[in-house]
């Protein structure tokens, strides 16, 4: 049950997926499968040697993750994201888990706000806390923030899933310029950030953005895209150095910790940007086939200026398009999943292997 008697859970979306993936499956070619964006490419020889070598762990690993880690990151968030390298970093059991429990790690109140076409665990994580949810569009560089004045965290996703949509450092230093006179807490989820097509991401912890303070702003990250490492659950967040250490706090105390080997597998591939950028050119390809394809199909492509998806819609229900494609044996996630304001759009993933693609973009040739 969710705490402090809060709403309960919404039905978990990817079950109503079911019988349109059968659908699919039944293709005489196979099913192309771009409905869920989990990394199909192989994790990086590197970054596999780091973890068997350090096999043997008999140990508890340290919750605030190494010195060699801390030191990883940090120099990761500088080099490629601009980021001062003393800025205070915590690892995580990938993202998707701190999303989840933020708010009721930091003992959040009132309401938790998020976009509102958006991952549905920022939802699902107010709810555990017992706080509030409360969908929130980002109307540009004049934001004033939700007009629920009880938010006590919020949520930015640039850049976004589903969309693909980038938040640009007005808009971004609009947003944490509101929430610190508001006493409102920022993270922002990162996790697609080195991966920007026709625009250029900027992490709120820029200085372009927060200034050369981190207070009250936090980013989340992720290896599972950029290094393919979905399966390690590896991830950190960085930001305001009395919040991070009142996770680490928190942490601590309930056996949240990164695994010894993973940690290892992490500074492997934090310290390696070959193995993005190859990953980045496999994306690009693969976008590059099916932009073309669903256009030719009839689907007009929205933002999708950078992240692992194209947000596309034919303005018909997104249920009618799921089934459409199906029928060719494309299965693409509806944007309903993503809130009432995606109910004419889908999400299709970049995330399936080479020849998955080609015969997604046959298909839709074909009309």
């Amino acid at each position: 049950m969710p705490a402090g008697g809060a709403a309960p859970l919404p039905e978990f979306p990817w079950d109503r997926l079911v019988p349109y993936g059968d659908l699919a499956r039944a293709h005489p070619g196979g099913i192309a499968d771009l409905s869920v964006g989990t990394p199909v490419d192989a994790t990086p020889g590197a970054v596999q040697s780091a973890l068997r070598s350090r096999a043997d762990a008999p140990g508890y690993p340290p919750t605030a993750g190494t010195p060699a880690l801390r030191a990883a990151i940090q120099g990761w968030l500088s080099r490629r994201l601009g980021v001062s390298d003393s800025v205070a970093v915590l690892p995580t059991v990938g993202s998707k888990e701190l999303v989840a429990l933020l708010p009721w790690l930091l003992g959040a109140r009132g309401g938790v706000a998020f976009p509102d076409l958006a991952y549905p665990t920022y939802d699902v994580g107010a709810r555990l806390a017992g706080c509030t949810p409360v969908p929130w569009p980002v109307a540009g560089p004049a934001v004033e923030g939700p007009a629920d004045g009880g938010v006590s965290l919020l949520w930015v996703n640039s850049p976004a899933n589903p969309t693909g949509a980038v938040l640009d450092a007005e808009i971004l230093r609009a947003i944490v310029t509101w929430a610190r006179e508001s006493g409102t807490l920022v993270a922002s989820d990162e996790c697609y950030i080195e991966f920007g097509w026709d625009a250029e991401p900027v992490s709120v912890l820029h200085p372009s953005v927060c200034g050369e303070s981190h207070e009250g702003v936090l980013a989340v990250h992720s290896l599972s895209k950029r290094s393919n490492m979905a399966g390690y659950r590896a991830g950190f967040v960085a930001g305001d150095p009395d919040v991070v250490a009142r996770l680490l706090e928190v942490r601590k105390h309930a056996g949240l910790m990164v695994p010894g080997p993973v940690q290892a597998a992490m500074i492997a591939a934090l310290d390696d940007d070959d193995h993005v950028a190859e990953q980045r050119e496999r994306y690009r390809r693969r976008r590059a086939a099916l932009m073309p394809a669903l256009a030719a199909a009839g689907f007009r492509i929205e933002a999708s200026e950078a992240g692992l998806y194209l947000w596309c819609t034919r303005g018909e229900d997104c249920w009618a398009s799921v089934r459409w494609l199906a029928d060719r044996g494309i299965l693409v996630a509806p944007g309903e999943f993503y809130g009432a304001a995606g109910a004419q759009h889908v999400r299709v993933a970049l995330t399936a292997p080479d020849d998955r693609v080609v015969a997604a973009a046959e298909r839709l040739g074909r009309g």
